[in-house]
């Protein structure tokens, strides 16, 4: 009838058909992939012998009648217990959500965390992957419910009982609980591993380009060249590459089925094609070796190609509105979109293709290092055209499955829905992957950014449901990227469902955890360019709660003059994963871009991934008109504080979707103390929770304070805007000399350019050695005037005053 914790009910009312089982009463996965890594002896040891697991029950359930392919059952009710969930709001996409009472959750919630009453602890509730079902949260019909829903994704594949679809776990500190529970789950499952336990992509401490906001579809290149080259003359080189959606041979399925689309002419028209060959279009085909080294080499026109895109998408919408008014024959009569001819072959020498442009950028551009491009998970977003390639493809309805109908409308989800997908057959998956990268990897491509990777949520029904589908694509695809790309050079999208974290995680270690950026609201909202800004950073950091545990975060990319370009700038630089714009060519503000990024393309990444404090996890700081953003991170000799204003827009469950409060946007107030930082989430930072003192460095106001542990300060903040505080520990020596190293001033993560500090005391003299890396000015406090500072062992200039505040430059 109940579930409580340390006395407390949390639930009331729980059905008689659901149990809760130890970890060692219910069967644990089935080692049968071939995929499959064993836990590390510690992790299992952790959880099976030195008793994590206690700290947790699986729930199960049983149902009376025939066995069915979705079970929706009530788990019991709870009201006025502070919750943070995560839940779908679109396929793809997830976000976070607060309330006190069960009928608060919205549909296909990911994770609850519920805030213990009258206690300084918490219970963590995760719906899992039992078999081949997956589990997510609902709310009930009546005041306090809650549901799970168990479905397989095919009516073929049904069950009327489980022992684990879902996970519960208790613990006092909320960030080692998440890790905890995901520990005992992995252990349990064995279909996936664990962030830790995976090297992240070479991409990860650097800064990179993508072309999606400069081309769209239209990229070729000619336009590649020229983004690479704008960047990296300024100073600013990029490291890694993407060339994203437009750069495959796709077309619809009423077009000749070995020639490219002639007709890609606006945005989502890409979502009705299928891939008909692995090797790259006609645009990069016919790229020749050399072409942009010489003097003749073309020119591009950010402008003019702007021009020409705005031309082709009022031609896409005059076609479909004679469509739509019964009219195809006059919109066949139309002209095809049509692209800038920047390409002119020479004669007499060989196409080169996507492998000649690699090699020639790899060429001029020697810090250049990693090139990714774009693919959907089933090829392209249509799936592979049937009958064109070696593989057997059939297209497959796409279907919504059943629990998504109140998630936000999605261009998307109607295209697939429309096209369905061009499925190859779940036997050759394997071969899908090999026969895409295999020819990549030998063109020079280091990885894939993989996208719409929850289409086969949709297309399940045939092949043994959506867990069992899931099953062999994440399998291909995880020996593929072993064997083309280092195993570690993919970054996974659209992919925030459980589905995926529990089984297509075993290889793939970093993953975009917030929405697109978008650089205006596409639906005309009257907040413009500025609603969907802070959405962004509350995605990313939330949802970086749960997927944090099983892959590395990342950010996605953003526009460096775009009118909120230095908020999200401000929370790349502490979000611990790789910084990357999508810059249009020559469109740039280079004075941003160095406060991230050193003239070597490499960038001062935190050591762990940014997080909301613990005083923020059950507050909305989108929509409440108070709570400003406040996230955490670790460098690694201090931490980092990031507090933005993001409010002003969020989600809106009465109309399903996200959209404006600019009754919000206004100023906020808060408070930090280097008490924010959770230190103990690494061992090389546990130290600093028992320092009595801390400098506080505020970046934008570019204030110093000296601060005791728990001592907040206060702070307000415009809409739209932030505050970045580096938190260094304060060094004592003799009693009387306190000394922290802050970092550079000159650089948005200013603490992360502390690389190592060491300290020495002889009874009379204190020395400090510090490893920095990067240039500028290094900031520091000193309670007393240094005899002298040393660059290099060569005495330098420097400043001090009675304050403390010790500068001097640092030259690159």
């Amino acid at each position: 009838g109940g579930f409580a914790v340390d006395g407390v009910t949390i639930l009331r009312d729980v059905p008689r058909n659901v149990a809760f089982s130890n970890y060692s009463d219910v069967p644990h996965g089935k080692k049968n992939s071939s995929d499959f890594q064993p836990p590390p002896e510690h992790l299992r040891r952790q959880v099976e012998e030195e008793s994590l697991s206690e700290n947790g029950a699986f729930l199960g359930l049983a149902v009376d009648g025939p066995p069915l392919d979705r079970i929706v059952n009530p788990i019991g009710r709870f009201d006025g217990i502070k919750f943070l969930s995560i839940f779908r709001f679109k396929t793809w996409w997830s976000t976070m959500w607060v309330g006190s009472s069960g009928s608060d959750l919205q549909k296909e919630t990911q994770l609850v965390l519920l805030q213990i009453p009258s206690s300084n602890s918490y219970l963590l509730i995760v719906p899992v992957v039992e078999g081949s079902f997956r589990s997510a949260l609902h709310p009930g019909s009546n005041r306090g419910e809650v549901l799970i829903s168990v479905e397989s994704g095919s009516a073929a594949v049904r069950a009327s009982s489980f022992a684990s679809c879902a996970y519960f776990h208790v613990g006092d500190n909320p960030y080692t609980l998440l890790r905890d529970a995901f520990a005992v789950i992995r252990v349990h499952s064995g279909t996936f591993r664990l962030r830790e336990e995976k090297s992240p992509p070479r991409i990860y401490d650097k800064f990179g380009w993508c072309t999606w906001d400069a081309f769209y579809l239209t990229v070729e290149p000619v336009g590649v060249w020229n983004g690479v080259r704008s960047l990296a003359e300024n100073g600013i080189p990029p490291r890694f590459l993407i060339i994203d959606d437009g750069w495959q041979s796709i077309n619809f399925d009423t077009e000749d089925p070995y020639e490219d689309s002639t007709d890609l002419s606006g945005l989502g028209s890409q979502m009705l094609c299928r891939l008909y060959r692995f090797e790259e279009n006609e645009k990069f085909a016919k790229y020749q070796e050399g072409t942009m080294s010489g003097p003749d080499a073309p020119e591009f026109d950010q402008a003019k190609h702007d021009q020409m895109f705005k031309a082709m998408v009022k031609l896409a919408e005059q076609k479909k509105a004679l469509v739509e008014a019964g009219f195809p024959e006059e919109a066949a009569k139309l002209p095809p979109a049509t692209i800038i001819e920047y390409l002119k072959e020479k004669p007499g020498v060989r196409r080169g293709g996507l492998k000649a442009l690699i090699s020639d950028l790899k060429k001029e551009f020697k810090g250049l290092d990693d090139f990714y491009v774009w693919h959907a998970l089933c090829g392209a977003w249509g799936g592979i055209r049937p009958e064109t390639t070696h593989l057997k493809s059939k297209v497959t309805r796409a279907k919504m499955a059943a629990g998504l109908e109140d998630t936000m409308t999605d261009l998307a989800v109607v295209m697939v829905e429309k096209g369905g997908i061009g499925l190859v057959d779940p036997s050759q998956a394997a071969d899908l992957y090999e026969s895409m990268h295999s020819y990549l990897a030998d063109a020079g491509i280091t990885g894939v950014k993989v996208d719409v990777i929850h289409t086969l949520e949709y297309v399940g029904e045939e092949y043994g449901g959506r867990v069992e589908l899931a099953k062999k694509y994440y399998d291909g695809i995880s020996k593929s990227l072993r064997k083309n790309f280092g195993g570690t050079g993919l970054i996974a999208s659209m992919e925030q469902c459980n589905d995926f974290f529990f089984l297509g995680t075993n290889q793939i270690s970093m993953g975009r955890v917030g929405d697109d950026f978008w650089f205006e609201d596409p639906n005309g909202d009257p907040m413009g360019v500025y609603w969907l800004q802070g959405v962004h950073m509350v995605h990313c950091s939330y949802n970086s709660l749960w997927q944090g545990q099983f892959i590395h975060p990342d950010w996605d990319m953003f526009q460096s003059d775009h009118l909120c370009a230095e908020f999200h700038a401000g929370s790349r630089a502490i979000c611990g994963g790789p910084v990357y714009v999508s810059d249009k060519v020559g469109y740039h503000n280079f004075e941003l871009l160095r406060k991230l990024v050193f003239p070597d393309g490499t960038i001062l990444r935190c050591q762990h991934f940014a997080l909301p404090t613990r005083d923020l996890l059950f507050e909305n700081p989108l929509y409440d008109g108070e709570t400003p953003l406040k996230l955490w991170n670790l460098n690694k000799f201090g931490g980092v504080i990031g507090i933005f204003n993001c409010q002003g827009a969020g989600w809106y469950p009465e109309e399903h979707r996200s959209k404006a409060f600019p009754e919000c946007y206004k100023k906020v107030s808060g408070s930090f103390s280097a008490n924010d930082v959770e230190w103990e989430c690494k061992d090389f930072t546990a130290e600093f929770r028992n320092n009595e003192k801390f400098v506080l460095y505020l970046h934008k106001a570019e204030t110093l304070h000296l601060s005791g542990a728990k001592d907040h300060v206060e702070i307000t903040l415009q809409p739209s805007s932030f505050e970045l505080v580096t938190v260094a520990p304060v060094y004592k020596f003799g009693g009387r000399i306190e000394f922290a190293a802050v970092g550079l001033e000159n650089m948005f993560n200013t603490g992360g350019a502390v690389e190592s500090v060491k300290r020495s005391w002889d009874g009379k003299t204190a020395s400090v050695i510090i490893q920095i890396k990067g240039a500028g000015k290094f900031l520091a406090y000193s309670s007393l005037k240094p005899q002298k500072v040393l660059l290099d062992k060569e005495s330098t200039a420097f400043e001090w005053n009675n304050d403390g505040i010790l500068k001097f430059e640092v030259p690159w």
